[in-house]
């Protein structure tokens, strides 16, 4: 049986907003309100299942977040506006050949959105982005880590790289000068914390 038909929002409501969750256009007749009868919250938005009350039309609505205009800043003072093609590349190059979990990568820029997309932010400085993305890959994949922070972190030498290797090993969590600038928001879970680690094959 073919579910209802599905339209995508371009921006991002959460479900305790429910006031703006209704003002939607019903694609068929066009009137405003329609009335949102469930919703799913999954890493990158709210699928939002909906009715029309005036001509009885269920349809889908999958809201992504909104992380267009957030300017991110570089070590060298340049910014730049927030594009996820760019980072989903630069994990790519990290896990290339690496045994990762289906949808891992996808899901770890996900988290990056989301956190971006509630912050509040306009700016953000680049370090925020990276030690998001090198905490997740910390748990991950400990090649995948030591490739994307050898990048960020600018290690000089094969002993720098040894260094952060060891203290991988005995220190599995997250460093304590993790950026702090996401630090309330819940933590969504997402496929990485169900992907294989490497560490234990």
């Amino acid at each position: 049986m073919c579910g209802p038909p599905v339209c995508t929002a371009s921006h991002f409501q959460t479900p305790s907003s429910p006031g703006n969750a209704k003002a939607m256009q019903c694609p068929t007749c066009g009137h405003v309100p329609t009335t949102v009868v469930d919703h799913e919250v999954n890493g990158s938005g709210v699928r939002r299942q909906r009715s029309c009350p005036e001509c009885g039309l269920r349809f889908a609505t999958h809201e992504q977040a909104a992380t267009v205009g957030i300017q991110v800043r570089n070590r060298d003072g340049r910014r730049e506006e927030f594009q996820r093609h760019k980072l989903l590349e630069s994990l790519r190059i990290s896990a290339r050949k690496r045994d990762l979990a289906a949808g891992a990568i996808e899901a770890i820029v996900e988290d990056v959105e989301r956190r971006l997309s509630v912050s509040g932010h306009d700016e953000v400085p680049s370090r925020v982005i990276s030690e998001i993305v090198i905490g997740h890959l910390r748990m991950l994949d400990p090649i995948a880590y030591i490739r994307f922070a050898s990048a960020y972190r600018q290690f000089v030498s094969i002993d720098d790289m040894l260094d952060e290797l060891e203290r991988l090993e005995y220190s599995p969590v997250p460093p304590a000068e993790q950026p702090r600038l996401f630090e309330e928001l819940p933590f969504a879970p997402t496929p990485i914390e169900s992907a294989p680690s490497a560490a234990s094959r």
